[in-house]
């Protein structure tokens, strides 16, 4: 045979060649990653543990050890084996990476103690996600975790990590966590709260995996209590609903919750059933941070929702109904964090108010019922006007407008109302209800009240000024429990401007001033009633045996000054047909003492007459009506003389009272007290110059 050409060699050799290098090519492509996951397998992560503690603690700037075992085993995802349609990617197995018994320390300059430690926490990495600078970790684990949650003071705690101003090229995604048994330990000496929860996890179907319980001190209350949650916590689906329970006591008052949260990490949002008991609701702020007023023993049960971000929070309490006392209340509150206090906005109404529920909100309740709602004050013996102080010091934590109705009113008959309708606003410490309307005698009451307990001044005293308007009530509802008025035809119209400087309804009355004044244009009265004041005995006689009748009264009108708490009655008339009365005296609201003297002249002949003034006096509590005796005393006098020197008809001229010809004058009367009632600023005291208006 020929030999083969030189030149042919090469060409022969060349396509091996590059077959070759391909093969070489692939085989290495195919023998690093066997060779990385062989290394990964069998490598001791033990030795690379003094490293990974150093790089952890100076990204989180506090201490770090895993001082337990370390390993990283190789695992195919359970949601991959579980594919149906798989691709090349999915046949990769993940990194698993485990840790046991890990530490965190506090930061520096706190105590140097663990914030949080693990006996066992695991988790798969993504490799594949690496090649996009993504950390994906599709669910993390955690066995009896312990987390020692701390604030020594406002600004420092030992949950805020250290902030990388640089954006990082990295990003970080963790899809779910899994807690089994575990203890929070959360000490705030900012609120006096020191709380140990502990965390169990549950072996039984339905929503919840873990249940919790709770003891320790919530703003310096004792709490307890405890409920469930989800097994699983979801981080990637935000939607996905986390369900909760729970069931807690602090004090008197009782909360409950069962509903879910979203994104519960950040507590993003929560959608639960709410119900709320306790003694008082302002017993809530302790729990709430939510300034609330003083009631009798409530409950109620609605739906929340809220919604958490960086800039606050706002939540809503719909569609709730409930008690406060013996009331039922319902409606819809909404209050939304921020700066530089909170908002609370709302309509509450009640369908039926008994009128005893309204006594704590100002001190008026007994003290029985203080007891109970954990009031420190109590009602002095004898004292009407409530001593009990406003707490002004929480005023300025929230902000407020708030509606409330009710549409009928439970209260004592000789109480002539019959609804309450008010307009509650709180701005920077300043409380004003505008208005505050109550239906009365068939007529209205209407109020605007103002409380400043800002103390922009300086003063921890409330600055009040009050302004009543009384308009058509009725005469005869008025008074339901008194016979003779029923018989009484007319409607009262007044006006009232006060001011004053107190902490308190009895020191803010006590230290009052301004005007009250009150009308009346035409009516009729009870003659009965009028005979009765003027002791015409002849007159109530035959009128009992007749039976009672009308007179026309022609107007009355009260024009009150008040200084300094006492009410000097500067001019107090009732004018009729047939008589005239004159009060004079004054009612004193700081010592709440009445000194009222009723004159009444006849205008007419009356027979067997033992007019004399009518003196109202005592306190508040216990007034007593008595007759100016040293004036009958004159009239008896005389009668029993004359009935011993002259024949028996001349003993009853002592006793016969003439006709008076004095008439009020009952247009200039009406006239001033149409004129509207001034009072001064609130802590000054009269004289004040006279606005005409």
């Amino acid at each position: 045979m020929p030999a083969p050409s030189p030149s042919s060699a090469p060409a022969a050799s060349k396509p091996h060649t590059t077959r070759t290098i391909l093969l070489s090519l692939l085989a290495l492509l195919v023998t690093l990653p066997i060779l990385a996951c062989i290394v990964v397998a069998t490598y001791d992560w033990n030795r690379a543990k003094p490293w990974l503690n150093a790089r952890v603690a100076d990204a989180l700037d506090r201490p770090f050890a895993i001082r337990g075992d370390l390993s990283v085993r190789w695992e195919q995802p359970a949601s991959q084996m579980a594919g149906q349609d798989k691709q090349w990617r999915d046949y990769l197995p993940w990194p698993h990476l485990l840790a046991k018994d890990v530490h965190l320390g506090n930061p520096a300059g706190m105590a140097q103690t663990d914030a949080a430690t693990i006996v066992e926490g695991a988790f798969s990495l993504n490799p594949l996600a690496l090649l996009q600078q993504r950390i994906e970790i599709p669910l993390l684990r955690f066995q009896a975790p312990r987390l020692a949650l701390l604030r020594v003071d406002a600004t420092h705690n030992n949950w805020t990590f250290k902030q990388n101003t640089q954006p990082s090229r990295w990003q970080f995604e963790l899809e779910r966590v899994v807690l089994t048994q575990g203890v929070v330990q959360f000490d705030d000496a900012v609120t006096n709260t020191h709380v140990l929860a502990k965390v169990a996890t549950l072996d039984q179907p339905g929503p919840y995996g873990i249940a919790w319980t709770v003891t320790g001190m919530y703003s310096g209350a004792p709490v307890t209590g405890g409920g469930k949650a989800g097994a699983v916590l979801s981080l990637k689906n935000q939607d996905t609903p986390f369900p909760i329970q729970a069931d807690l006591r602090s004090g008197s008052n009782r909360v409950t919750i069962e509903g879910t949260a979203t994104r519960p990490a950040q507590l993003a949002a929560i959608d639960v059933q709410l119900s709320l008991a306790g003694r008082s609701m302002a017993r809530l702020y302790e729990l709430t941070g939510v300034l609330l007023p003083e009631t009798p023993p409530f409950a109620t049960a609605g739906h929340l929702t809220g919604t958490i971000d960086r800039n606050g929070s706002q939540w809503t309490y719909d569609n709730f109904k409930g008690k406060v006392g013996s009331s039922d209340i319902s409606g819809k509150l909404a209050y939304r964090t921020g700066k530089p206090r909170g908002y609370l906005s709302g309509n509450i109404e009640s369908k039926l108010l008994n009128f005893k529920d309204l006594g704590p909100l100002v001190g008026a309740d007994s003290n029985a019922s203080k007891k109970v709602r954990g009031a420190t004050e109590t009602q002095p013996a004898g004292k009407v006007l409530p001593v009990e102080q406003f707490r002004t010091a929480r005023w300025k934590t929230i902000d407020a407008d708030v509606r409330y109705s009710a549409a009928r009113i439970l209260r004592d008959e000789k109480l002539a109302l019959n609804k309450l309708s008010t307009h509650v606003l709180m701005n920077n410490g300043v409380l004003t209800l505008a208005p505050l309307d109550f239906g009365l005698a068939g007529g209205d009451l209407s109020s605007t009240i103002r409380l400043d307990g800002s103390g922009d001044d300086g003063q921890q005293a409330i600055k009040a000024t009050m302004n009543i308007t009384a308009r058509n009530i009725q005469i005869k509802q008025l008074f339901p429990t008194i016979e003779q008025m029923q018989a009484t035809v007319g409607e009262i119209n007044g006006d009232a401007q006060l001011s004053a400087s107190g902490d308190s309804i009895a020191s803010l009355l006590g230290k009052s001033n301004g005007e009250v004044k009150a009308r009346i244009g035409q009516g009729s009265i009870s003659k009965l009633l009028l005979e009765e004041m003027g002791l015409n005995l002849g007159s109530v006689i035959i009128a009992k045996v007749t039976g009672d009748k009308q007179v026309k009264l022609n107007c009355m009108a009260t024009d009150f000054r008040v200084d300094n708490g006492l009410m000097n009655a500067r001019r107090f008339v009732i004018d009729t047909e047939e008589a005239l009365v004159d009060v004079d005296g004054t009612i004193n609201l700081a010592t709440e003492e009445l000194d009222l003297i009723l004159r009444p002249q006849t205008k007419g002949v009356r027979v067997l007459s033992l007019r004399a003034p009518l003196y109202v006096k005592g306190p508040f509590s216990k007034p007593k009506v008595s007759v100016d005796m040293k004036t009958l005393a004159m009239k008896g006098g005389a009668a029993v003389l004359l009935a011993v020197i002259a024949p028996p008809l001349a003993a009853l001229v002592p006793l016969t009272q003439q006709q008076a010809n004095n008439n009020a004058d009952c247009a200039s009367l009406l006239a001033n007290a149409k004129v509207k009632p001034v009072a001064p600023p609130p802590g000054q005291r009269v004289p004040f110059k006279r606005i005409v208006r």
